[in-house]
């Protein structure tokens, strides 16, 4: 391949000419040869890569300028005799280049492809790689390049998954830039000319084998170079405060190590990029900033150096399918990541040298090894129920499974492997197998051929259950029973699968035996000669992701306190297997301007992990209502895996708090919910659910209470499905609500649409519609009626500061719910039906224009005919918003007396809500 390109700074252009010799490979005859132009996936707002930003919630490429998304114009294909050929980009795929050829291409022959064609280069915002705000490049996936054909052609989108799938190929490069612009590649450096009267430099660059594309073209480039026994490193990842001369005995420590156990690097130089890094860092305490990092300045360094040249070494080494086989590679990088900690750093813990400090060295959390965080960022999405089996394409990844989960579970399913396979080292094995084939087209079949040969144990398991499936491992040691001079144990499996699980035994807390215990349908029993183990427990030094070690453990002799005593611990920790763990933490709050200063203490079980059962039981005191308030709950959640059906939850609260001044509510909720999503397709956000609860309210109201009781203690039954799809560019919710007391029966149906529109205007509407099937309540009183733009939450569901505030700013807290109006008219209550819709869109930015139409039914009175419009500053949509009343049924707002009190604010303080903005884009 040759490659002729002239940089543009000014323009942000490319212009390039290029050679393609593609040699058919395999015995089939070839009409067409496919192209990969993922420079053209930026060209419009509906790219598949498009698409993927929408889908992770980022609207700064829908809403970037057209000249900054860039394009690819192809000008023309010709082939070796100059004849034009024909061409043209899949509708699927506009990045993807199909060229018809004139003369079929035989097996063992080559094709010669002259291109001529316009880059417009990118911004770097979207995905780091383009042209940054100063103008630099960092260039990748920029020119054009062969789809491989192994039988089938192998070309997909650029969805910013950095896993183009190109052949092997031997390239020259002659770029043409600025003389103030230098040039930094993995390529080797030729030659260098400079044209004095255009004040240019073409730079000459050349490799064979190669298949990474990326280029930097900076003006003041930070790149470093050390030159070690085994290859140049050439990087840019920083450290601060780390002198040079550490960097260096680093990088010459990393190298030996990526030299012994990946094999021989086959180029001169190996380039690691801080974008390379930032696209995949050390997660965790690592991200911290640094007066707060509880890590050693050259072990931060070392770490991030290590992680990010392992990625580049083995994509440049080993010719995978990097979307579709990229469990291997991914978790080879983990493997050795869990190898060197093993080698080098032994006694580093989780935490760090937080580990040390006095407070916090009492916390399970530092007690746990360095490398105890793979398992445990596997487990937080397993937990959860959102993981994926590591055979799935990369592009239907969730984003956590994507960058965090499933790498860590391959890296640590290896370790598994390894310790499992005790007759033959494996990581021996692997590293014969990289250097085998090196540089060759192979895929995970060759991997699993290559590992079962060498062993003598039964390794399918890992290649069926842990891999191609979501199953989880879960174990119990049910029973122990001695019998003379033997000991019976049975291990039960609690999931349906065929992996296997190691057996310690203890004696005074130390190591005495091991053994693995394979094939375990159900239970199996093993009988052990009875020695002097106190103790036995399975996976004792955690090498298996396993979903529940809290009954790993059991004692030869002894009950179940012994077995599993009860610790106490303050404030939220890491699970601890071997204790039943209770936590309490000191509450201060500012509950309610009724409540005020709440002080008191939660006692619950909840730990970092998600686990099925949680319960909590808070008593708090009330320094201004002086009372003994607070709340108890206990969930359970059934996790269901491979159905459309994924969670049952099961649910119990109760509280006892304030609504108004010396006014006190005690509220019983059970309730049941069944959450439905697409089970084959984890990344679509759209969820479906059903919940029943039935709400018990009883009010007391004290000597001092400002407010009187409308209607006498009550229940209801409430029963509600939901579809909610909350895209960021097409967002989309409704629900029908239905209510059953004795008093009264109501059904609601909710609306919900926004969408971000190509010229980028934001459009919502809202439409609300609700009627009373029967009403039998206090004619004179409003407390069960719809309401136009304040619910009285007689389910007390909405998270109101000032509940029965009149005035002030509590009672200018607006929540859009039922009619969702923010002007207070006249008829704010309807008590046989109404009728309601909400519209705004944009006007410049985040300020827009809404209006509100309804019509309001009351018991013999004719239907009202509502309306407002305003300004609505949408800060943060859902979150933080601010609503100007303009005109309505009171007429020019505006110009009337106390404007300020009609002004309308939402607003949340919720933390868990709030976390939603940052969960959904990973889950």
């Amino acid at each position: 391949m040759a490659i002729t390109a002239d940089v543009h700074v000014e323009t942000k252009t490319i212009s390039v000419a290029q050679t393609i010799v593609y040699k058919n490979e395999t015995d089939a005859v070839l009409k067409t040869i496919y192209l990969n132009d993922w420079n053209n996936s930026y060209s419009t707002k509906s790219t598949p890569l498009a698409k993927r930003f929408e889908e992770e919630f980022s609207t700064k490429f829908h809403l970037a300028k057209n000249e900054e998304r860039g394009f690819t114009v192809v000008t023309s294909i010709k082939n070796e005799i100059e004849t034009f050929l024909e061409f043209e980009r899949l509708k699927a795929h506009p990045d993807v280049i199909k060229v018809d050829l004139e003369n079929p291409l035989q097996p063992g022959t080559s094709y010669t492809l002259h291109l001529t064609y316009q880059l417009l280069i990118p911004d770097a915002s979207f995905t780091g790689y383009g042209v940054s705000k100063t103008n630099d490049f960092d260039l990748k996936y920029w020119y054009i390049t062969p789809a491989v054909y192994d039988g089938e052609w192998h070309y997909y989108s650029n969805k910013n998954l950095d896993d183009l799938f190109i052949p092997k190929s031997n390239i020259t490069l002659s770029i043409t830039h600025p003389r103030n612009y230098k040039i930094t590649s993995e390529l080797n450096f030729n030659a260098t000319t400079v044209n004095n009267e255009k004040n240019t430099q073409t730079t000459i660059l050349s490799g064979n084998d190669r298949t990474d594309t990326y280029l930097s073209l900076y003006k003041f480039p930070l790149y470093n170079f050390v030159q070690t026994d085994d290859f140049i490193i050439i990087s840019d990842i920083k450290e601060k405060g780390l002198p040079g001369a550490a960097k260096a005995l680093i990088t010459d420590k990393i190298t030996r190590y990526l030299t012994k156990n990946l094999g021989t690097y086959p180029h001169k130089q190996l380039l690691v990029t801080s974008i390379d890094y930032q696209k995949d860092p050390l997660y965790g305490l690592n991200q911290l900033p640094s007066f707060f990092r509880p890590f050693q300045d050259d072990f931060q360094y070392e770490l991030k150096l290590l992680k990010t040249a392992l990625k580049k070494y083995l994509d440049n080494t080993l010719l995978l399918n990097p979307r579709k086989e990229h469990w291997l590679s991914e978790g080879l990088q983990v493997y050795y990541l869990i190898k060197y900690v093993e080698e080098n750093y032994p006694d580093t813990k989780l935490i760090g040298t937080l580990a040390d400090v006095w407070g916090i060295r009492s916390f399970h959390a530092a007690d746990l090894d360095f490398n105890f965080q793979y398992y445990l960022y596997y487990m937080e999405i397993a937990r959860k129920n959102r993981d994926q089996p590591l055979t799935t394409s990369k592009d239907s990844l969730t984003k956590f499974n994507t960058n965090i989960a499933g790498k860590y579970k391959a890296g640590i399913g290896l370790n598994y492997l390894d310790q499992f396979t005790d007759d033959i080292s494996l990581t021996d094995y692997i590293t014969e197998f990289l250097q085998t084939n090196q540089l060759k087209s192979v895929s995970l079949a060759d991997f699993e051929t290559f590992i079962s040969s060498k062993t003598s144990k039964d390794i399918r398991w890992f290649f069926t259950d842990y891999l191609n499936t979501r199953k989880k491992i879960d174990f119990k040691i049910s029973t122990i029973e001695t019998i003379g001079d033997s000991t019976k144990l049975t291990i039960k499996n609690k999931r349906d699968n065929t992996m296997p699980i190691p057996l310690f035994k203890l004696k005074n807390d130390s190591v005495i035996g091991k053994l693995w215990v394979e094939n375990i349908q159900g239970t199996k029993t093993i009988t052990l000669p009875k020695d002097s183990t106190e103790n036995f427990v399975l996976d004792y030094n955690n090498v298996i992701p396993e979903y529940n070690q809290r009954d790993n453990y059991k004692a030869v002799e002894g009950s179940f306190l012994n077995n599993k005593p009860f610790q106490l611990r303050l404030f939220k920790d890491f699970e601890d297997p071997n204790y039943n763990q209770v936590f309490f933490m000191p509450l201060v709050e500012f509950n309610n301007i009724y409540d005020g200063l709440t002080l008191g203490t939660k006692v619950y079980n909840k730990t970092v992990l998600r686990k099925r059962l949680n319960y909590r039981f808070s008593p708090q005191y009330a320094t201004k209502s002086r009372a003994l308030t607070g709340s108890t709950s206990i969930f359970y959640t059934h996790n269901i895996e491979d159905k459309n059906l994924f969670d049952i939850t099961y649910g119990f609260t109760a509280g006892y708090q304030s609504f108004a001044t010396d006014a006190f509510f005690t509220r019983i909720r059970p309730s049941l919910t069944f959450s439905f999503r697409n089970d084959s397709h984890f990344r679509s956000p759209q969820m479906d659910q059903i919940m029943a609860r039935y709400v018990s309210i009883s009010r007391e109201l004290g000597e001092d209470a400002t407010v009187l009781l409308d209607e006498p203690d009550y229940g209801v039954f409430n029963l509600r499905y939901t579809h909610f799809n909350p895209g960021i560019i097409n967002y989309s919710k409704f629900y029908t609500d239905i209510q059953v007391a004795d008093k009264f029966s109501k059904i609601s149906f909710n609306y919900e649409f926004r969408k971000l529109t190509q010229s980028n205007q934001n459009i919502n509407f809202r439409f609300f519609a609700g009627v009373f099937l029967d009403n039998n309540s206090d004619p004179n009183s409003n407390y069960f009626s719809f309401a136009l733009d304040r619910p009285t939450d007689y389910l007390f569901d909405l998270n109101y500061l000032g509940r029965s505030e009149a005035s002030g700013i509590f009672s200018q807290q607006i929540i859009l719910a039922e009619g969702g109006f923010k002007s207070k008219l006249a008829t704010p209550f309807a008590n046989q039906w109404m009728t309601t819709a909400n519209f705004s869109t944009s006007i410049w930015r985040y300020i827009q224009a809404y209006t509100d139409i309804g019509l309001v039914k009351n018991k013999f009175i004719n239907p009202k005919f509502v309306y407002d419009s305003g300004i609505r500053l949408n800060l943060v949509e859902d979150y933080f918003e601010i609503y100007f009343p303009i005109y309505s049924n009171l007429g020019w707002e505006v110009g009337q007396p106390n404007y300020d009190q009609r002004i309308r604010v939402m607003f949340t303080v919720d933390p868990q809500v709030l976390l939603g903005l940052f969960r959904r884009k990973w889950y």
